[in-house]
């Protein structure tokens, strides 16, 4: 018994079935915010320096900062005593070396202190330029003006300008124009200087973090770079201030860069560093380095204005889109812009 022959299957196909998946006709994928550089090591440097300590951290490290200073002095106290009674020699000896000890001790804090004292000049200054300014007071405009002079007496590079401005300020009909010649004869080579800082600190800052692929390295530059880019700005601006007020300042810094919301990610900030979409399609390493080395000179602008003993006025706040392409134009070896 033979099958009998089974004709063509023929299979109706709906015409209004959508066509098979293909590459060609894949949707596009979607711009992800999130999948942007965020500047990570920035934005975590800034939460921790400005995250203020609860008042317990803060008397558990007083206590300890006592204790250890307690146990250390009581320690070479019975030390140089016991060593006096068996061996008067040594003895000297050992009180003279805890003697160099303690004056250079005394000469560390001293040293800080003078930093806290210039830092201090300098928010006088600021604070008396804003009040003559509110109140168009030139008896007081002119009296900043004269502790300016002073504050930069002592530098060569700046004698001409401290000539022209107790020259100018004395000729001067209002506050404004008084300010107006200080800002010109003597903080606008200072503001360049400062400017060079930062660019200098955002280039460093952005190249670790392209290049060095170690955990937590881009962290350590970015504190590193943004502890001495501060420091160097107000060296320029007369402040030097030791250790303890270098992290002083950052943290003053850094505290107001994230109550103003300045270190997130926006879309001037992006669109300053590579018109915005374009960033997105870099290197996700290379991405990162260029924000980190923008948010720094955002850093470094905010410093410039906390350390400047006068607000800016007449002359222009820096840009940063313009001082992360001078930092980026040093990267690249083709000079500065």
């Amino acid at each position: 018994m033979t099958a009998s022959p089974q004709g063509p299957v023929l299979i109706d196909l709906d015409a209004d079935a959508p066509p098979a998946a293909s590459p060609a006709t894949a949707p596009p994928v979607p711009d992800d915010a999130a999948a942007l550089p965020q500047g990570q090591a920035m934005a975590t440097l800034a939460r921790l320096s400005a995250r203020p300590p609860s008042r317990l951290t803060r008397l558990f490290w007083s206590a300890l900062v006592a204790l250890v200073g307690f146990v250390l002095s009581v320690t070479a106290w019975n030390f140089v005593t016991g060593l006096l009674a068996a061996n008067p020699i040594l003895g000297w000896a050992a009180t003279g070396l805890v003697s160099l000890v303690l004056l250079a001790a005394l000469g560390i804090a001293a040293r800080e202190w003078r930093g806290y004292a210039r830092l201090a000049r300098l928010d006088r200054l600021r604070d008396a330029a804003d009040r003559a300014t509110g109140a168009q007071d030139l008896t007081a405009a002119r009296r900043v003006a004269r502790d300016l002079a002073e504050l930069y007496r002592a530098r060569p590079e700046l004698a001409a300008g401290v000539a022209s401005l107790e020259r100018r300020a004395a000729e001067a009909f209002d506050a404004d124009a008084v300010f107006a010649e200080a800002e010109r004869t003597l903080l606008a080579p200072l503001d360049r200087a400062a400017q060079d800082e930062v660019a200098a600190a955002a280039r460093q800052v952005a190249t670790v973090t392209a290049l060095v692929p170690l955990a937590l390295a881009d962290v350590v530059a970015a504190l590193t770079s943004n502890l001495r880019m501060i420091r160097r700005i107000a060296e320029v601006y007369g402040g030097r201030a030791g250790t303890l007020g270098s992290w002083r300042l950052t943290r003053t810094v850094l505290t107001h860069l994230v109550a103003t919301g300045a270190v997130a990610v926006g879309d001037d900030l992006i669109g300053s560093l590579a018109g915005g979409g374009l960033l997105s399609k870099l290197s996700r390493r290379f991405g990162e380095g260029l924000v980190n080395g923008a948010l720094t000179a955002r850093v470094g602008v905010a410093a410039m204005e906390v350390c400047r003993p006068l607000p800016f006025t007449k002359a222009t706040r820096p840009s940063v889109s313009a001082l992360v392409k001078r930092a980026l134009t040093g990267l690249f070896g083709q000079g500065a812009a």
